[in-house]
């Protein structure tokens, strides 16, 4: 096992394969992104308070507070000691399963295709382009989740969910106060997606045709529909969405007692979203001059290149960047 020990900004480079990354910050930012190259790097651009320490253990590599647990995170209520703040990035292999804990910090993963979970008190976590399976857990700190093809679970008390083009066949969401909007796209086939709220807004986008069972209930809610296949049933107490679409392959499956329900339809595909005498933006008129070619262009002139910072107290088995 080797350690490090980060007080101020640094770059650190790990040759041998990393499989599992563990983070736990507070009070700053925490980017992942997944690589197709083999080595690991880390960099710690910006920081202040108690150290961090990096471990390399295996093929395990954490970045964390000592006193910051992995376990029992989201009791947490605020980080005790001296005020702390971290920026740190890391690059990793694609393949590795990542666990990301903030506190008032935010977190960004992308580019993983093993397993990733994020927990937050109150930081805000953005998962883009992540084709493995996804897990969030936060207080307040809210979800956005962008071209998603793994399933993605989603569990808060007051944190909100925002899913885009959201591609995997499995989307589970649970919250108390916080709302969701959900545009689904799966491209792998129907979807199971089940929402539940007690107090929060629940907004689904479906394509057309969509195939799904679809059943949404509130107790005191409102309810919408943008698709005439669906029944609304109830006028007074418990209302109700239910009916099917397409070949009903899929399941839909939303619930609330006091927030609002809306169904959506998604808008045409994007070659058909302008009409067919109109071009799109951009596209020169019938007859118009072409526009200058990049080469015509004058080229830009790099302002630098940023030096590698260098670490003179890191084990010999690995490179500082």
């Amino acid at each position: 096992m080797s350690q490090w020990s980060v007080t101020e900004p640094r770059k650190l480079t790990f040759d041998a394969p990393v499989r599992r990354l563990r983070v736990r910050v507070a009070n700053g930012v925490v980017n992942v992104v997944g690589t197709d190259e083999d080595m690991a790097r880390l960099e710690v651009s910006d920081m202040a308070g108690p150290p961090l320490v990096v471990t390399r253990s295996g093929d395990t590599l954490s970045v964390a507070y000592e006193d910051l647990p992995w376990k029992g995170l989201l009791e947490w209520l605020a980080p005790t000691g001296p005020r702390r703040h971290a920026v740190v990035s890391l690059a990793v292999p694609a393949g590795t399963r990542v666990e990301v804990g903030v506190i008032g910090a935010e977190a960004m993963v992308s580019g993983v295709e093993d397993l990733v979970e994020v927990r937050s008190i109150s930081g805000a976590a953005t998962l883009v382009g992540l084709t493995g399976p996804a897990r969030a857990e936060t207080v307040s700190g809210s979800v956005e989740a962008q071209g998603l093809t793994g399933d993605l679970s989603f569990e808060s008390v007051s944190g909100e969910l925002t899913v885009v083009e959201g591609a995997g066949s499995s989307v589970r969401a649970e919250s108390v106060t916080g709302s969701m909007i959900v545009d689904l796209d799966p491209v792998s086939g129907p979807a199971d997606v089940r929402l539940s709220s007690v107090s929060g807004e629940i907004a689904i986008r479906l394509p057309r045709p969509g195939h799904a069972q679809v059943e949404a209930d509130t107790t005191s809610g409102s309810l919408s529909s943008d698709f005439e296949e669906l029944r609304i049933s109830g006028h007074w107490g418990t209302k109700k969405i239910s009916g099917s679409l397409g070949s009903g392959r899929g399941r839909l499956r939303a619930t609330t007692v006091s927030g609002s329900i809306a169904l959506l339809r998604r808008p045409p595909v994007e070659e058909d979203r302008y009409g067919s005498g109109d071009p799109a933006p951009g596209t020169p008129a019938e007859g118009a001059p072409a526009p200058a070619s990049s080469a015509d262009a004058a080229p830009e002139t790099p302002t630098g290149t940023p030096g590698a910072d260098t670490a003179t107290d890191a084990p010999t088995d690995k490179k500082v960047l």
